[in-house]
């Protein structure tokens, strides 16, 4: 039981985290508009540990690489801590488990990743039948062109309904299937 609290409350503490730190990450790389209450928010949750990283951990062509290694730090330690808490013994080969813990910290990046981009799109659907004047709407916007323009120049809109996030989100479901697939191998390496 104890076990069950301890993996629940770090995974929601340092999972919130990371989110955050990715979130930041992407909409820096996306160019999102800063000044929005959204970003300001991120920003200020997550300073605390982006400022300092950043004297380590160089940005790299416009690329805030610190942020991002700070999101894969925080996942390798919720992965980690979630095999302790379930027994898993490190002991055996402690440097092929931290190996296999750092790879499934890339992965957990590529899923949260994949269900950001699923969720943003969502809400920029949902947005934009319900209130397309909402000041939300321009981040979301922001945030999901690139993934969206790839099959808006293919795919011309259907009695002006456009079906971009439509093929966007059956391509995001085929990749978190995928991305399941590769994480169950790559837990067997455990084992």
């Amino acid at each position: 039981m104890s076990n069950q609290i301890l993996i629940f409350l770090v995974d929601t503490i340092l999972g919130l985290l990371s989110l955050a730190l990715l979130l930041r990450f992407y909409f820096q790389l996306l160019r999102v508009p800063f000044y929005n209450s959204v970003s300001q928010f991120l920003i200020a949750v997550t300073d605390f540990m982006v400022r300092p990283a950043r004297r380590f951990i160089p940005g790299w062509a416009g690329i805030d690489l610190s942020t991002l290694i700070l999101a894969w730090l925080l996942e390798s330690i919720i992965v980690t801590s979630t095999f302790m808490a379930q027994g898993y013994d490190f002991e055996v080969n402690i440097v092929g488990s931290l190996g296999v813990m750092g790879l499934l910290g890339i992965v957990e990046i590529i899923e949260t990743t994949l269900y950001i981009v699923l969720l943003a799109i969502i809400m920029q659907a949902v947005l934009s039948w319900v209130n397309p004047h909402s000041p939300l709407a321009p981040l979301l916007d922001s945030f999901t062109s690139p993934f969206l323009a790839v099959f808006r120049r293919r795919i011309p809109p259907v009695a002006n309904v456009d079906l971009s996030p439509l093929f966007v989100l059956i391509l995001i479901q085929v990749l978190l299937m995928i991305v399941a697939g590769i994480h169950k191998e790559i837990t067997l390496m455990l084992f």
